[in-house]
């Protein structure tokens, strides 16, 4: 009882610290090519009214960067500690394969972001144009190869290739297959396209609160109608690469994805349960609204195929209320998403096919929803990694390497007590970021008289003296 009660806190303990750290990389690896194309307009604008504007919009959002950054790299040093600590069992046996795809991410992606990420922040007015450009430009390149190799290791940890076990050690036998091992490709995309979105809901939704409460500046209108545009093109994308994705999952992770649709035992034209509640003791889901054989035909685009259900994995298939529930609130805040943009990018065509429409391009309703909607992306990624991570249990290695053969033996006590001062400095940071990023938005700083000579500015997306007050 001491080793399951041990087992579980540190898994609530990785949980928790994962769970804070992916979420400022996930607006990173997206925000940081936002600021390549602030910067890009600004160059192309530049001697143009629109310069000043989208150099006021550059600025804010390298503000906004810089503090993820700094979270981002915190909260992922004390991750890293968590495999010695916490989980000695892991690096022992894979730590031939798992510490060179560190290492690689470290001497390639973090070394990249450190040598320019000083003259990205700081270089504006001190180096040329074109060179702070290519700073960002190099940041941005950064974040992306350090998911890159993130994303290779976690998932190799999913569908494992490429090895061979040699006295109980996992060893590197064809590394080109370990890096693009057969999940990977499906998860980078989804994961770069959940940045995108994640950020494009940040930019916009940030933006629109500025507007509400009339402290928006000549490039908060083009921040917003950016995040807009850039949401509506990811959402349809990431739909399609997450039904990619799930299919690549029904192939080597069935138990996953028997879970996520509570399919409980092995049958033809399986149903698809939209909603339920998983009922693991019964192994039933209870008050079930289902379509029937639909899970068949979305899975195997057949209605009469055979769907392996968690009958056929007993003793290794994940808890499924969390992965039940993760996936459509993933899915869930998906289709929000989509519509939202969509809707907003449609109002805004419609404004630009007719030029001499006057007044804001958005209500103060639609400012709202966009607003509330500034961290929905963090919701859908973190309902996300429910699904993938909790989803692979009971495994780490998935069908290699059972989770509670590879936890340290620390008591019960010690593991949750480290857990609750993770909890509270987490809480106490994660509200700090949002309380900074208000302010921030509410007192947006102007750009120093180092911008380019000649930009005045902008008139503001919806007309002069636009504050979000009108609509």
């Amino acid at each position: 009882m001491e080793a399951l009660d041990t087992l579980l806190l540190s898994r609530i303990q990785f949980g928790t610290n994962i769970a804070f750290h992916i979420l400022f990389p996930t607006i990173n690896i997206a925000l940081c090519w936002f600021l390549v194309y602030f910067r890009l307009r600004h160059d192309a604008a530049r001697g143009t009214p629109a310069a000043r504007a989208w150099e006021e919009a550059y600025y804010l959002w390298t503000k906004v960067f810089a503090l993820s950054f700094a979270l981002g790299v915190v909260s992922g040093i004390t991750m890293s500690f968590q495999f010695g600590t916490n989980w000695p069992g892991y690096m022992e046996r894979v730590g031939n394969i798992a510490g060179p795809l560190l290492g690689y991410e470290v001497l390639t992606a973090f070394f990249l972001e450190a040598t320019f990420l000083g003259i990205m922040l700081f270089g504006r007015g001190r180096v040329s144009d074109r060179v702070h450009l290519v700073a960002t430009l190099m940041v941005a390149a950064g974040t992306t190869l350090s998911a890159f190799w993130i994303l290779s290791l976690n998932s190799w940890m999913q569908t494992p290739a490429g090895f061979t076990v040699i006295d109980g050690r996992y060893h590197a036998q064809d590394w080109f297959a370990i890096v693009f091992n057969p999940s990977f490709p499906y998860r980078l995309a989804h994961k770069l396209l959940a940045s995108t979105l994640t950020a494009a809901f940040l930019v916009a939704g940030l933006s629109a609160y500025q507007l509400l409460r009339g402290t928006g500046n000549a490039g908060t209108g083009l921040a917003l109608r950016t995040g807009v545009i850039a949401a509506a093109i990811a959402a349809p994308l990431q739909i399609f690469a997450g039904d990619l994705h799930g299919l690549n999952t029904l192939q080597h992770q069935p138990a996953k994805i028997a879970a996520i649709e509570g399919i409980w035992h092995t049958e033809r034209g399986a149903a698809l349960t939209l909603f339920g509640i998983p009922n693991e003791r019964e192994r039933r889901t209870d008050y079930a609204v289902q379509l029937p054989r639909m899970a068949s035909l979305v899975l195997a685009h057949d209605l009469d195929a055979e769907l392996q259900g968690l009958d056929a994995f007993p003793g290794a298939h994940p808890p499924v209320a969390p992965v039940f529930w993760g996936f459509r609130v993933m899915v869930g805040m998906g289709v929000l998403m989509l519509a939202l943009s969509w809707a907003l990018a449609w109002r805004l065509w419609r404004r630009r096919a007719r030029p001499a429409a006057e007044g804001p391009p958005f209500t103060r309703l639609q400012l709202r929803l966009l607003a509330a909607m500034t961290f929905s992306g963090w919701i859908a990624t973190l309902a996300g990694w429910i699904v993938t991570e909790v989803g692979r249990q009971p495994f780490m290695i998935y069908g290699q390497l059972r989770t509670a053969d590879l936890v340290a033996q620390h008591a019960p006590g010690t593991v949750l007590a480290t857990l609750l001062v993770y909890l509270a400095v987490y809480a106490f940071l994660l509200v700090s970021y949002v309380l900074v990023l208000m302010y921030m938005a509410r007192h947006p700083a102007m750009p120093t008289p180092e911008a380019p000579q000649g930009a005045t500015a902008a008139t503001p997306i919806g007309g002069p003296g636009w504050t979000g007050k009108e609509a």
